[in-house]
């Protein structure tokens, strides 16, 4: 009962906000868009964390770090005889990864990932040794070494323990050095190109209308998601210039209607452009009926208006045994998600609903199921 509670509150939440007729706001075009090209690179390296307390890797069971060992002190001139078995437990093999900013610079520190590949039970107060860190190219342009630092240790409360995090996996702010930098141009020769974070031709096309209000004739759509803007040849010029094109504000276009249905939990997610046709669905001991009944609007004397039709929705959603629950109003799948947790209907129910809506053609929208 409790579930479905959580259920029907959300789903009223989401009528709530989704359906309000407030128009769309304006976005900053640095919101919507990035600058092509300019973007963080990923590193890998991997590494050993030496100085845990008897919470490392079983030796037995990871023969690599037991190999790891054996290079790092070779190279640190300590030779061991042939043949010698170590027998740790204070270390641990791991992988570490981090993200190169755009832009970074020789020397600038950066974040790291500290993640355990073997069976170490925790990296909490190890020392990651010298790492390098690679990219995709296979050149080292970061060195890793520091404290890991471990969120969340085991607590015990009332004879239960608790664990807040995974104590395999610490990171160390600003664990890593950067070596060598990507070369990162601003635009093509005479362009810089804008990416929207999502294609869509209409927003594509209101960026171009935006940035030419302000530079009229700078600006071009190559397709519904890049645009292509004309910018100055000097670098100090074209940074400004970036600048002065990020902070314009645009109204995004409408999007594609979509419903998203997370099938753990039931929760329910659209946006404002999804409609529904009449139809009628019948799953197990439910049945839903939904019924369009155009009228027509008349406006008031001298009020300047024009006569419309107006498409007023009945869903009647009816539960074998007797329950039955009428909707009146705008034909939207809020009304239908609410009066059907309202009856008990779980997150298989709902699937199974608007999946067969969609395959009628009377859900007039993308359906995801995540």
């Amino acid at each position: 009962m409790k579930r479905i509670q959580r259920i029907l509150l959300a789903s009223l939440c989401i009528a709530a906000t989704m359906f309000a007729t407030e128009p769309a706001r304006a976005e900053r075009i640095k919101d919507i868009a990035s600058v092509a090209g300019v973007r963080a690179n990923q590193l890998v390296g991997y590494g050993i964390v030496v100085g845990l307390d008897g919470s490392g890797d079983q030796t037995t069971q990871t023969p690599f770090t037991v190999q790891s060992m054996i290079s790092m002190l070779s190279a640190l001139g300590v030779n061991l005889p042939p043949g010698q078995s170590l027998q740790l437990k204070n270390v641990a093999a791991v992988m570490v990864t981090a993200s190169l900013p755009a832009f970074a610079r020789a020397g600038q520190a950066i974040d790291i990932t500290v993640s355990s590949i073997g069976n170490a039970k925790s990296l909490k107060g190890g020392t990651l040794i010298l790492t390098p860190m690679k990219g995709a190219d296979g050149q080292i342009y970061a060195m890793a070494q520091g404290n890991v630092a471990v969120i969340g240790a085991g607590a015990t409360s009332a004879g239960s323990k608790v664990t807040v995090n995974h104590l395999s996996v610490g990171r160390i702010a600003g664990g890593a050095t950067v070596e060598r930098e990507v070369p990162m141009p601003l635009g093509q020769g005479e362009f810089v190109h804008f990416e929207l974070n999502t294609t869509d031709f209409g927003t594509a096309q209101h960026v171009v209308e935006a940035i030419n209000r302000v530079l009229p004739g700078t600006a071009a759509a190559a397709d519904g998601r890049q645009v292509r803007v004309r910018a100055p040849t000097n670098p100090d010029e074209r940074v400004s210039f970036i600048g002065r094109i990020e902070g314009i504000e645009v109204t995004p276009a409408r999007m594609a209607a979509k419903v998203i249905v997370n099938s753990r939990t039931g929760s329910v997610v659209m946006n404002q452009s999804v409609l529904l046709e009449s139809c009628a669905v019948a799953h197990g001991a439910l049945s839903v009926s939904v019924t369009t009944d155009n009228t027509v609007s008349q406006p008031g004397a001298l009020s300047a208006g024009q006569t419309a039709g107006v498409a007023n929705a009945q869903i009647e959603i009816k539960q074998e045994g007797g329950a039955l629950m009428n909707v009146k109003g705008g034909a939207n799948l809020a009304e239908i998600v609410r009066a059907l947790n309202s009856l008990g209907a779980n997150p298989q129910d709902l699937i199974a609903i608007l999946q067969a809506m969609k395959s009628a053609g009377a859900l007039r929208a993308e359906l995801e199921i995540i």
